[in-house]
């Protein structure tokens, strides 16, 4: 998979893909992360990217013309299965999407700042609208490395043990039953019996009614 982030902050990234699984991923070959300056694509003098709103009020828009450039660059050299727009508006992030997401060859995502872009951007260029939940951020690059990490956990390889993502949190609108490990007594503080009673078949059946139980506690809107 190869993902390009549009963005106008490149070094916010290299904390998040220099690390963990996204940086084992890139080494193995199975992600290549690309990030793009778009105040790079500005035929401005100045590289300024931004401007003020027609309708006037507060805060800056940023500018159709070096993302359109930037956008129309990257679909030269490559079909993209998705251009996604990270934005407070967009569909909220989940499972789901994730792990459709995951699916996709070459996806291209753009970061907003100020008011967010020019309205044409999103109409002309944009084929999914992703928000990672009901609060702003002051740009979208967090929101953007969020979904990254998100998919590419995803990807057969990037995780040695490619079966513990599918059994994470949400993967069946379950939440994930509690988990130990050693010592199986600290302090008297013990790990439940049938944990260590080498029955497989009672053990799947407590994980379940344990993640069943926990759900219903914290999440029950996701049992409907």
């Amino acid at each position: 998979m190869r993902i390009d982030i549009l963005t106008l902050f490149p070094e916010m990234f290299q904390g998040p893909f220099s690390e963990s699984i996204i940086k084992r991923a890139q080494e193995k070959g199975v992600a290549e992360l690309q990030c793009h300056n778009i105040r790079d694509y500005s035929t401005n003098k100045h590289k300024k990217v931004d401007d003020y709103a027609f309708s006037g009020g507060a805060g800056m828009v940023m500018s159709i013309e070096p993302i359109a450039i930037l956008i129309e660059k990257l679909k030269a050299e490559r079909d993209y299965d998705e251009i996604i727009y990270v934005t407070p508006d967009g569909e909220q992030l989940n499972q789901s999407i994730s792990n459709q997401l995951s699916l996709k060859g070459n996806i291209m995502i753009l970061c907003g700042h100020y008011k967010g872009v020019d309205q044409r951007v999103r109409d002309h260029f944009i084929t999914r609208e992703i928000s990672i939940g009901d609060y702003v951020l002051t740009g979208g690059e967090l929101a953007a490395a969020v979904i990254v990490d998100s998919v590419i956990r995803l990807i057969p390889g990037a995780i040695s043990d490619e079966t513990s993502a599918l059994t994470d949190s949400f993967q069946d609108n379950l939440l994930a039953p509690p988990v130990y490990t050693r010592p199986a007594d600290y302090k008297g503080m013990k790990v439940p019996d049938i944990l260590l009673s080498g029955d497989g078949k009672k053990i799947e059946a407590w994980k379940e009614q344990q993640a069943y139980e926990r759900t219903k506690k914290r999440r029950p809107d996701l049992l409907k």
